[in-house]
Protein backbone atom coordinates (compact mmCIF):
# COMPACT_ATOMS: atom_id res chain seq x y z
CA UNK A 1 0.00 0.00 0.00
CA UNK A 2 1.59 3.25 -0.89
CA UNK A 3 0.51 6.51 0.64
CA UNK A 4 1.40 9.87 0.58
CA UNK A 5 3.92 11.44 3.00
CA UNK A 6 2.16 11.44 6.56
CA UNK A 7 2.82 15.38 6.37
CA UNK A 8 1.03 15.16 3.20
CA UNK A 9 -2.21 13.86 4.53
CA UNK A 10 -5.21 15.95 5.82
CA UNK A 11 -6.00 16.07 9.74
CA UNK A 12 -9.28 14.18 10.23
CA UNK A 13 -11.70 15.96 12.57
CA UNK A 14 -14.36 13.82 14.10
CA UNK A 15 -17.53 15.97 14.33
CA UNK A 16 -18.97 19.19 12.68
CA UNK A 17 -20.43 21.03 15.86
CA UNK A 18 -18.61 24.58 16.82
CA UNK A 19 -15.46 22.73 17.70
CA UNK A 20 -14.76 20.71 15.53
CA UNK A 21 -15.64 23.30 12.69
CA UNK A 22 -13.09 25.82 14.87
CA UNK A 23 -10.54 23.24 14.84
CA UNK A 24 -11.28 23.10 10.75
CA UNK A 25 -10.90 26.94 10.61
CA UNK A 26 -7.55 26.99 12.10
CA UNK A 27 -6.09 24.11 10.06
CA UNK A 28 -6.81 26.01 7.53
CA UNK A 29 -5.21 29.45 9.16
CA UNK A 30 -1.92 27.42 9.56
CA UNK A 31 -1.97 25.78 5.33
CA UNK A 32 -3.04 22.36 6.48
CA UNK A 33 -5.65 20.58 5.05
CA UNK A 34 -8.85 19.20 7.22
CA UNK A 35 -11.09 16.33 6.36
CA UNK A 36 -14.00 17.18 9.04
CA UNK A 37 -16.49 13.80 9.51
CA UNK A 38 -19.98 14.43 10.45
CA UNK A 39 -22.45 11.20 11.00
CA UNK A 40 -24.99 13.75 10.88
CA UNK A 41 -27.17 14.46 7.94
CA UNK A 42 -25.91 18.46 8.30
CA UNK A 43 -22.91 20.46 10.17
CA UNK A 44 -24.24 20.97 13.61
CA UNK A 45 -26.47 18.30 13.57
CA UNK A 46 -26.31 18.11 17.29
CA UNK A 47 -27.04 21.79 17.85
CA UNK A 48 -29.90 21.47 16.16
CA UNK A 49 -31.59 18.32 17.56
CA UNK A 50 -31.41 21.26 20.57
CA UNK A 51 -32.79 23.84 18.20
CA UNK A 52 -35.40 25.30 20.51
CA UNK A 53 -32.68 26.26 23.82
CA UNK A 54 -30.91 29.04 24.32
CA UNK A 55 -27.52 29.18 25.19
CA UNK A 56 -26.11 31.28 28.49
CA UNK A 57 -23.42 32.28 26.57
CA UNK A 58 -23.84 35.31 24.05
CA UNK A 59 -22.96 35.65 20.59
CA UNK A 60 -19.67 37.14 21.47
CA UNK A 61 -18.64 34.11 23.41
CA UNK A 62 -19.79 31.44 20.90
CA UNK A 63 -18.11 32.26 17.83
CA UNK A 64 -14.73 31.23 17.23
CA UNK A 65 -11.40 33.99 15.71
CA UNK A 66 -10.20 31.58 12.98
CA UNK A 67 -13.78 30.56 12.32
CA UNK A 68 -14.74 34.24 12.10
CA UNK A 69 -11.52 35.17 10.08
CA UNK A 70 -12.45 32.43 7.39
CA UNK A 71 -15.64 33.69 7.05
CA UNK A 72 -15.49 37.47 7.06
CA UNK A 73 -14.45 37.42 2.89
CA UNK A 74 -18.11 35.96 2.31
CA UNK A 75 -19.90 39.23 3.74
CA UNK A 76 -20.92 37.46 7.05
CA UNK A 77 -20.68 39.59 10.20
CA UNK A 78 -21.36 38.31 13.37
CA UNK A 79 -24.79 38.61 15.31
CA UNK A 80 -25.05 41.46 18.10
CA UNK A 81 -22.32 39.83 20.19
CA UNK A 82 -24.04 40.98 23.62
CA UNK A 83 -27.69 38.70 22.61
CA UNK A 84 -27.82 35.33 23.21
CA UNK A 85 -28.41 32.52 20.75
CA UNK A 86 -30.67 29.75 20.23
CA UNK A 87 -29.08 26.24 19.35
CA UNK A 88 -30.92 27.02 15.61
CA UNK A 89 -29.59 30.77 15.71
CA UNK A 90 -26.00 29.06 16.03
CA UNK A 91 -26.39 26.59 13.87
CA UNK A 92 -28.56 28.54 10.64
CA UNK A 93 -26.02 31.93 11.16
CA UNK A 94 -22.70 30.44 12.25
CA UNK A 95 -22.38 26.97 11.87
CA UNK A 96 -23.98 26.26 8.29
CA UNK A 97 -22.07 29.19 6.72
CA UNK A 98 -18.59 28.22 8.17
CA UNK A 99 -19.13 24.15 7.18
CA UNK A 100 -20.18 25.96 3.67
CA UNK A 101 -17.02 28.40 3.93
CA UNK A 102 -14.88 24.95 4.28
CA UNK A 103 -17.17 23.32 1.49
CA UNK A 104 -15.76 19.87 0.33
CA UNK A 105 -13.58 19.79 3.71
CA UNK A 106 -16.74 18.77 5.41
CA UNK A 107 -18.49 15.57 4.63
CA UNK A 108 -22.14 14.69 6.34
CA UNK A 109 -23.51 11.37 6.44
CA UNK A 110 -20.56 9.96 7.40
CA UNK A 111 -20.02 7.59 10.80
CA UNK A 112 -16.67 7.06 12.00
CA UNK A 113 -16.25 3.15 13.31
CA UNK A 114 -12.38 3.11 14.07
CA UNK A 115 -9.46 4.87 14.05
CA UNK A 116 -5.91 3.19 14.46
CA UNK A 117 -2.08 2.88 12.95
CA UNK A 118 -1.93 1.78 9.43
CA UNK A 119 -0.74 -1.89 10.08
CA UNK A 120 -0.58 -1.37 14.07
CA UNK A 121 -3.18 -2.25 16.47
CA UNK A 122 -2.90 -0.71 20.36
CA UNK A 123 -0.44 -3.62 21.19
CA UNK A 124 2.46 -3.35 18.09
CA UNK A 125 5.09 -0.58 19.01
CA UNK A 126 7.48 -1.37 15.94
CA UNK A 127 7.72 1.54 13.68
CA UNK A 128 4.21 2.93 14.88
CA UNK A 129 4.78 6.52 15.01
CA UNK A 130 5.73 6.74 11.73
CA UNK A 131 2.96 5.38 10.44
CA UNK A 132 -0.18 7.34 9.29
CA UNK A 133 -3.67 7.02 11.05
CA UNK A 134 -6.10 4.99 9.71
CA UNK A 135 -9.71 6.09 10.07
CA UNK A 136 -12.61 3.49 9.01
CA UNK A 137 -16.05 5.13 8.33
CA UNK A 138 -19.61 4.16 7.31
CA UNK A 139 -21.62 6.29 5.03
CA UNK A 140 -25.03 6.65 5.05
CA UNK A 141 -25.53 4.30 2.59
CA UNK A 142 -23.98 1.89 4.17
CA UNK A 143 -20.92 1.68 2.05
CA UNK A 144 -17.45 1.56 4.30
CA UNK A 145 -14.46 3.42 3.74
CA UNK A 146 -11.09 3.66 4.97
CA UNK A 147 -9.13 7.14 5.28
CA UNK A 148 -5.45 8.49 6.40
CA UNK A 149 -4.56 11.00 8.15
CA UNK A 150 -1.73 12.59 10.11
CA UNK A 151 -3.67 13.41 13.30
CA UNK A 152 -6.93 13.22 14.61
CA UNK A 153 -9.39 15.57 16.49
CA UNK A 154 -12.06 13.72 17.69
CA UNK A 155 -14.78 16.79 18.51
CA UNK A 156 -17.51 14.31 18.43
CA UNK A 157 -19.29 15.52 21.62
CA UNK A 158 -21.25 13.14 24.18
CA UNK A 159 -24.51 14.28 22.97
CA UNK A 160 -25.14 10.47 21.84
CA UNK A 161 -24.61 9.10 25.29
CA UNK A 162 -26.75 10.50 27.78
CA UNK A 163 -26.40 9.04 31.06
CA UNK A 164 -29.11 7.08 32.29
CA UNK A 165 -31.28 7.39 35.59
CA UNK A 166 -29.82 4.85 37.66
CA UNK A 167 -27.54 5.82 40.63
CA UNK A 168 -25.46 3.38 39.89
CA UNK A 169 -24.67 5.37 36.45
CA UNK A 170 -26.27 2.24 35.32
CA UNK A 171 -29.97 1.83 33.83
CA UNK A 172 -32.07 1.59 36.58
CA UNK A 173 -34.15 -2.02 36.14
CA UNK A 174 -36.93 -1.42 33.93
CA UNK A 175 -35.78 2.23 32.80
CA UNK A 176 -35.16 0.80 29.07
CA UNK A 177 -38.57 -0.87 29.16
CA UNK A 178 -39.84 2.42 30.22
CA UNK A 179 -38.53 4.14 27.02
CA UNK A 180 -42.29 5.07 26.04
CA UNK A 181 -42.38 7.49 28.87
CA UNK A 182 -38.50 8.77 29.21
CA UNK A 183 -37.09 11.75 27.77
CA UNK A 184 -32.98 12.80 27.92
CA UNK A 185 -33.41 15.93 26.32
CA UNK A 186 -35.50 19.15 27.65
CA UNK A 187 -38.72 19.33 26.05
CA UNK A 188 -38.88 21.46 23.15
CA UNK A 189 -42.64 22.86 24.60
CA UNK A 190 -42.95 25.08 21.40
CA UNK A 191 -43.95 22.38 19.43
CA UNK A 192 -47.56 21.27 20.09
CA UNK A 193 -47.10 17.36 19.88
CA UNK A 194 -44.33 17.72 22.83
CA UNK A 195 -46.80 20.49 24.66
CA UNK A 196 -49.56 17.64 24.75
CA UNK A 197 -47.32 15.44 26.15
CA UNK A 198 -46.28 17.17 29.07
CA UNK A 199 -49.34 19.43 29.98
CA UNK A 200 -51.87 18.38 32.59
CA UNK A 201 -49.20 15.72 33.55
CA UNK A 202 -47.01 14.81 36.05
CA UNK A 203 -43.68 14.54 35.22
CA UNK A 204 -40.26 13.42 37.18
CA UNK A 205 -36.86 15.06 36.01
CA UNK A 206 -33.69 13.84 37.26
CA UNK A 207 -30.87 15.87 37.54
CA UNK A 208 -29.23 19.11 38.87
CA UNK A 209 -27.45 20.82 36.61
CA UNK A 210 -28.71 23.76 34.09
CA UNK A 211 -30.43 21.09 31.75
CA UNK A 212 -32.40 20.42 34.35
CA UNK A 213 -33.10 24.28 35.81
CA UNK A 214 -34.11 24.71 32.09
CA UNK A 215 -36.34 21.22 32.12
CA UNK A 216 -38.17 22.81 35.37
CA UNK A 217 -38.83 26.46 34.30
CA UNK A 218 -40.23 25.10 30.87
CA UNK A 219 -42.86 23.15 32.88
CA UNK A 220 -43.02 25.76 35.13
CA UNK A 221 -44.16 28.13 31.96
CA UNK A 222 -46.28 25.33 31.02
CA UNK A 223 -47.96 25.27 33.82
CA UNK A 224 -48.93 28.80 34.34
CA UNK A 225 -50.46 28.60 30.40
CA UNK A 226 -54.23 28.42 29.85
CA UNK A 227 -53.25 25.01 28.64
CA UNK A 228 -51.43 24.04 31.43
CA UNK A 229 -54.09 23.10 34.38
CA UNK A 230 -52.43 20.47 36.04
CA UNK A 231 -49.30 20.52 35.13
CA UNK A 232 -46.55 19.33 37.57
CA UNK A 233 -43.00 18.79 37.93
CA UNK A 234 -41.66 16.17 40.35
CA UNK A 235 -37.76 17.64 40.80
CA UNK A 236 -35.08 14.47 41.82
CA UNK A 237 -32.11 14.98 43.53
CA UNK A 238 -29.38 13.10 44.22
CA UNK A 239 -27.89 15.23 46.82
CA UNK A 240 -29.59 17.39 49.48
CA UNK A 241 -30.16 20.71 48.90
CA UNK A 242 -28.04 23.54 49.72
CA UNK A 243 -27.30 27.59 49.24
CA UNK A 244 -25.26 26.08 46.33
CA UNK A 245 -28.27 24.13 44.73
CA UNK A 246 -29.87 26.70 42.46
CA UNK A 247 -26.29 27.90 40.91
CA UNK A 248 -24.69 31.43 41.58
CA UNK A 249 -27.93 33.44 40.99
CA UNK A 250 -26.66 36.91 40.65
CA UNK A 251 -23.37 35.88 41.34
CA UNK A 252 -22.87 34.48 38.53
CA UNK A 253 -20.15 35.75 35.95
CA UNK A 254 -22.56 35.04 32.55
CA UNK A 255 -26.24 36.29 33.90
CA UNK A 256 -28.19 34.29 31.89
CA UNK A 257 -26.43 30.84 33.35
CA UNK A 258 -27.17 32.43 36.83
CA UNK A 259 -31.14 33.09 35.56
CA UNK A 260 -31.38 29.05 35.35
CA UNK A 261 -31.10 28.27 39.13
CA UNK A 262 -33.36 31.47 39.75
CA UNK A 263 -35.85 29.99 37.28
CA UNK A 264 -35.66 26.82 38.93
CA UNK A 265 -36.09 27.93 42.42
CA UNK A 266 -38.83 30.02 41.12
CA UNK A 267 -40.59 26.75 40.34
CA UNK A 268 -40.35 25.28 43.47
CA UNK A 269 -41.51 28.04 45.23
CA UNK A 270 -44.48 28.80 43.28
CA UNK A 271 -45.51 25.31 43.86
CA UNK A 272 -44.80 24.20 39.99
CA UNK A 273 -42.13 21.57 40.76
CA UNK A 274 -41.86 19.44 43.91
CA UNK A 275 -38.01 18.71 45.37
CA UNK A 276 -37.45 14.94 46.46
CA UNK A 277 -34.00 15.04 47.54
CA UNK A 278 -31.14 12.05 48.93
CA UNK A 279 -33.00 9.61 46.02
CA UNK A 280 -30.85 7.31 43.92
CA UNK A 281 -33.19 5.87 41.60
CA UNK A 282 -32.80 2.52 41.16
CA UNK A 283 -35.63 0.88 39.42
CA UNK A 284 -38.82 2.27 37.27
CA UNK A 285 -41.92 0.08 37.84
CA UNK A 286 -45.23 0.54 36.05
CA UNK A 287 -48.56 1.14 37.96
CA UNK A 288 -51.40 -0.55 36.68
CA UNK A 289 -52.50 3.05 34.57
CA UNK A 290 -48.84 2.15 32.78
CA UNK A 291 -47.49 5.29 35.16
CA UNK A 292 -44.45 5.09 35.93
CA UNK A 293 -43.29 4.36 39.68
CA UNK A 294 -39.47 5.57 40.71
CA UNK A 295 -37.75 3.45 43.50
CA UNK A 296 -35.08 4.47 45.09
CA UNK A 297 -32.32 2.45 46.57
CA UNK A 298 -32.95 3.23 49.86
CA UNK A 299 -36.60 1.82 49.13
CA UNK A 300 -38.79 4.67 48.75
CA UNK A 301 -41.20 4.74 46.33
CA UNK A 302 -42.31 8.06 44.63
CA UNK A 303 -46.15 8.31 43.77
CA UNK A 304 -46.74 7.52 40.03
CA UNK A 305 -45.61 10.27 37.50
CA UNK A 306 -46.82 10.47 33.57
CA UNK A 307 -43.38 11.06 32.09
CA UNK A 308 -39.86 11.07 33.23
CA UNK A 309 -37.45 13.34 31.78
CA UNK A 310 -33.51 12.42 32.83
CA UNK A 311 -30.86 14.88 32.20
CA UNK A 312 -28.27 13.68 34.71
CA UNK A 313 -25.01 14.06 32.12
CA UNK A 314 -23.59 13.14 29.47
CA UNK A 315 -20.53 10.46 28.92
CA UNK A 316 -17.78 9.89 25.93
CA UNK A 317 -18.54 7.27 23.52
CA UNK A 318 -14.86 5.45 23.19
CA UNK A 319 -15.38 2.69 21.48
CA UNK A 320 -14.45 3.53 18.04
CA UNK A 321 -10.67 4.70 20.09
CA UNK A 322 -10.34 1.20 20.94
CA UNK A 323 -7.02 0.71 18.59
CA UNK A 324 -5.24 3.93 20.14
CA UNK A 325 -3.81 4.42 22.91
CA UNK A 326 -5.69 6.97 25.48
CA UNK A 327 -4.36 8.03 29.10
CA UNK A 328 -7.79 8.66 30.59
CA UNK A 329 -8.64 9.52 33.82
CA UNK A 330 -9.98 6.48 36.11
CA UNK A 331 -13.32 8.60 36.70
CA UNK A 332 -13.93 11.16 34.23
CA UNK A 333 -12.83 9.40 31.39
CA UNK A 334 -10.79 12.77 30.10
CA UNK A 335 -7.28 12.88 29.64
CA UNK A 336 -5.30 12.53 33.26
CA UNK A 337 -3.62 15.97 33.45
CA UNK A 338 -6.66 17.33 32.59
CA UNK A 339 -9.14 15.86 34.93
CA UNK A 340 -7.81 17.19 38.70
CA UNK A 341 -8.72 20.77 36.76
CA UNK A 342 -12.71 19.74 36.17
CA UNK A 343 -13.16 16.76 38.43
CA UNK A 344 -16.09 17.64 40.92
CA UNK A 345 -15.23 15.41 43.56
CA UNK A 346 -12.55 17.76 44.30
CA UNK A 347 -13.98 21.09 43.51
CA UNK A 348 -17.20 23.19 42.73
CA UNK A 349 -15.88 27.00 42.28
CA UNK A 350 -13.16 29.23 40.77
CA UNK A 351 -11.85 28.99 37.58
CA UNK A 352 -10.46 26.25 35.35
CA UNK A 353 -6.69 26.60 34.58
CA UNK A 354 -5.91 27.38 30.96
CA UNK A 355 -5.10 23.92 29.13
CA UNK A 356 -3.78 23.02 25.68
CA UNK A 357 -2.51 20.95 24.02
CA UNK A 358 0.04 19.16 26.59
CA UNK A 359 -3.07 18.48 28.92
CA UNK A 360 -4.70 17.12 25.97
CA UNK A 361 -2.11 15.07 24.88
CA UNK A 362 -2.40 10.99 24.97
CA UNK A 363 0.66 8.23 24.30
CA UNK A 364 -0.95 8.31 20.94
CA UNK A 365 0.98 11.12 19.65
CA UNK A 366 -1.30 13.04 17.11
CA UNK A 367 -4.21 11.73 18.53
CA UNK A 368 -6.47 14.97 20.61
CA UNK A 369 -9.95 14.59 22.37
CA UNK A 370 -11.17 18.42 22.21
CA UNK A 371 -14.58 19.63 23.37
CA UNK A 372 -17.46 18.59 25.66
CA UNK A 373 -15.57 15.16 24.80
CA UNK A 374 -11.93 16.18 26.27
CA UNK A 375 -14.40 16.65 29.65
CA UNK A 376 -15.87 13.02 29.53
CA UNK A 377 -18.45 13.39 31.99
CA UNK A 378 -17.41 16.37 34.02
CA UNK A 379 -20.19 18.99 33.47
CA UNK A 380 -18.51 21.53 33.40
CA UNK A 381 -17.66 22.68 29.29
CA UNK A 382 -17.80 26.42 27.83
CA UNK A 383 -17.79 26.83 24.10
CA UNK A 384 -14.78 29.16 24.38
CA UNK A 385 -12.71 26.43 26.35
CA UNK A 386 -12.90 24.55 23.02
CA UNK A 387 -12.03 26.76 21.03
CA UNK A 388 -9.23 27.64 22.63
CA UNK A 389 -7.88 24.25 22.88
CA UNK A 390 -8.19 23.38 19.05
CA UNK A 391 -6.18 26.79 18.60
CA UNK A 392 -3.47 24.99 21.17
CA UNK A 393 -3.65 21.25 19.60
CA UNK A 394 -3.90 22.75 15.96
CA UNK A 395 -0.26 25.20 16.99
CA UNK A 396 1.14 22.06 17.92
CA UNK A 397 0.36 20.25 14.79
CA UNK A 398 1.82 22.79 12.70
CA UNK A 399 4.88 22.57 15.44
CA UNK A 400 4.70 25.87 16.51
CA UNK A 401 4.53 24.71 20.00
CA UNK A 402 5.48 28.43 21.05
CA UNK A 403 2.23 29.10 20.09
CA UNK A 404 0.59 25.83 21.38
CA UNK A 405 2.19 26.45 24.69
CA UNK A 406 0.93 30.07 25.23
CA UNK A 407 -2.69 29.15 26.54
CA UNK A 408 -4.53 32.16 27.60
CA UNK A 409 -7.99 31.72 28.59
CA UNK A 410 -9.96 33.66 31.59
CA UNK A 411 -13.60 31.67 32.06
CA UNK A 412 -16.46 33.74 33.95
CA UNK A 413 -16.91 32.60 37.68
CA UNK A 414 -19.76 30.69 38.78
CA UNK A 415 -20.66 32.15 41.94
CA UNK A 416 -21.11 28.63 43.48
CA UNK A 417 -18.60 27.51 46.06
CA UNK A 418 -19.48 24.09 47.40
CA UNK A 419 -15.95 22.83 48.81
CA UNK A 420 -14.46 19.72 47.82
CA UNK A 421 -15.61 16.43 47.50
CA UNK A 422 -18.94 16.87 47.76
CA UNK A 423 -19.80 16.15 44.39
CA UNK A 424 -23.26 13.58 44.30
CA UNK A 425 -23.19 13.31 48.19
CA UNK A 426 -26.90 12.44 49.09
CA UNK A 427 -26.68 14.82 52.08
CA UNK A 428 -24.31 17.44 50.41
CA UNK A 429 -24.22 20.56 51.71
CA UNK A 430 -27.13 21.11 53.76
CA UNK A 431 -25.85 24.54 55.21
CA UNK A 432 -24.38 25.62 51.64
CA UNK A 433 -20.81 26.01 50.60
CA UNK A 434 -18.23 28.10 51.75
CA UNK A 435 -19.44 31.21 50.79
CA UNK A 436 -22.73 30.47 48.59
CA UNK A 437 -25.20 32.96 47.90
CA UNK A 438 -28.65 32.98 49.22
CA UNK A 439 -30.47 33.19 45.78
CA UNK A 440 -33.06 35.27 45.20
CA UNK A 441 -36.04 34.45 43.10
CA UNK A 442 -36.80 36.08 39.36
CA UNK A 443 -39.90 35.43 37.20
CA UNK A 444 -39.64 34.13 33.79
CA UNK A 445 -39.83 36.37 31.33
CA UNK A 446 -37.65 38.83 32.63
CA UNK A 447 -34.56 40.53 30.65
CA UNK A 448 -31.39 39.37 29.89
CA UNK A 449 -31.88 36.00 30.53
CA UNK A 450 -35.09 35.44 31.12
CA UNK A 451 -35.29 32.37 28.63
CA UNK A 452 -34.07 29.37 29.95
CA UNK A 453 -30.96 29.61 28.51
CA UNK A 454 -29.13 26.63 28.20
CA UNK A 455 -27.79 24.14 25.77
CA UNK A 456 -26.90 20.42 26.91
CA UNK A 457 -23.56 19.97 24.97
CA UNK A 458 -21.88 23.38 26.10
CA UNK A 459 -22.40 26.28 27.92
CA UNK A 460 -25.53 24.81 30.30
CA UNK A 461 -23.82 23.22 33.01
CA UNK A 462 -22.25 24.53 36.21
CA UNK A 463 -18.47 24.55 36.00
CA UNK A 464 -16.43 23.25 39.00
CA UNK A 465 -12.88 25.09 39.32
CA UNK A 466 -9.97 24.97 41.81
CA UNK A 467 -10.26 26.08 44.91
CA UNK A 468 -13.11 27.80 47.29
CA UNK A 469 -13.96 30.95 45.87
CA UNK A 470 -10.75 31.12 43.97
Amino acid sequence: MNLPAVTELPVVVIGAGPVGLAAAAHLVDHGIEPLVLEAGPAAGATVREWSHVRLFSTWGEVTDPAAEKLLAPTGWTRPDAATYPSGGDWADRYLQPLADVLGDRVRVGVTVTGVSRAGRDRIVDADREAQPFVVHVTHADGREERLFARAVIDASGTWTTPAPAGGSGLPALGEKAAADRISYRVPDLKDSAVRARYAGKRTAVIGSGASAFTALAYLADLAESGEGEGTKALWILRRGISGATFGGGTADQLPARGALGLAAKAAVEKGHADAVTGFRTDAVERDGDGRLVLVAEDGRRLEAVDELIVLTGFRPDLSFLSEVRLHLDERLQAPVALAPLIDPNQHSCGTVYPHGHRELSHPEQGVYLVGMKSYGRAPTFLAVTGYEQVRSVVAAIAGDLESADRVELTLPETGVCGGAGLFDAPDADQGGGCCAPAPALVQLGTAPAAEPAAEPGADTARRPGEGCCG
